[in-house]
């Protein structure tokens, strides 16, 4: 029996799927992987010691995305919602134990987008050793724009990332900066995980995070790609 003609006990989950810049195709997504603390300032600012440890990885799940600068509605259970802009990374070819010098021939694009995070909830899951999704992947928690290929935008190496909370700069840097670069953030990643065409890597976030309130009105942007607005409702 084909897949097409499989009956199902409840409805199956629709295709989460991202806008691709200039193209009416949509970029379906497989899995949402995010690097942990890979701005050196970020990774202090968490009281963290920002020197080159192997890179670590949480997910979100794909349907936390908010696509198309929709509002980001403030989650439960919290008193203290974090902001955190960073790179995102579309994954068009998958594999396993990719070499870092053939990591980007994987990249299908770019795109920006707000791992934004329950930071109490975060720090009591630090403290017991349990794990990060009630802080992390909570609904809507992975506002992101559309993609810009690598074909448009090249592969960002450098250039200019900030966020703004209602018009004031709260977090700023340079893709350079980055502890881990794209290329060996995949090779690695593809070490722990086999990597799929339709996955995302969020690949961290500058110093300056900080809390949102209802009516605050983020902005960030990300040189090569484009900004992103999101309201706190």
């Amino acid at each position: 029996m084909s897949i097409s003609q499989t009956e199902f006990v409840v409805a199956p989950a629709p295709v989460v799927s991202v806008a691709v810049r200039g193209s009416v195709a949509r970029y379906p997504v497989h899995r949402v992987y995010c690097v942990g603390r890979n701005y050196t300032e970020h990774a202090r600012e968490m009281g963290h010691d920002p020197d080159r440890e192997l890179p670590f990885f949480f997910q979100k799940n794909p349907d936390n995305l908010v696509l198309d600068n929709g509002d980001f509605p403030y989650p439960p259970m919290t008193n203290n919602v974090h902001h955190e802009v960073e790179m995102v990374v579309a994954i068009g070819k998958g594999g396993s134990d990719i070499p870092v010098e053939k990591a980007l021939d994987h990249v299908y694009g770019y795109a920006l987008g707000l791992d934004m995070t329950r930071r109490d909830l975060q720090n009591e899951a630090k403290k017991t050793g349990r794990p990060w999704e009630l802080g992390k992947a909570f609904e809507h928690s992975a506002p992101m724009t559309d993609i810009v290929t690598v074909d448009k935008a090249g592969h960002l190496a450098k250039g200019t990332i900030w966020l703004k909370v209602n018009g004031e700069v709260k977090q700023q840097g340079d893709l350079d900066e980055l502890i881990w670069n794209v290329p060996e953030i995949i090779a690695h990643l593809s070490t722990i995980f086999e990597l799929k065409a339709g996955d995302l890597i969020m690949t961290g976030t500058p110093g300056g995070v900080g809390a949102v309130k209802r009516g605050d009105v983020m902005e960030g942007y990300c040189e090569g790609i484009g900004s992103i607005t999101a309201k706190v409702v």
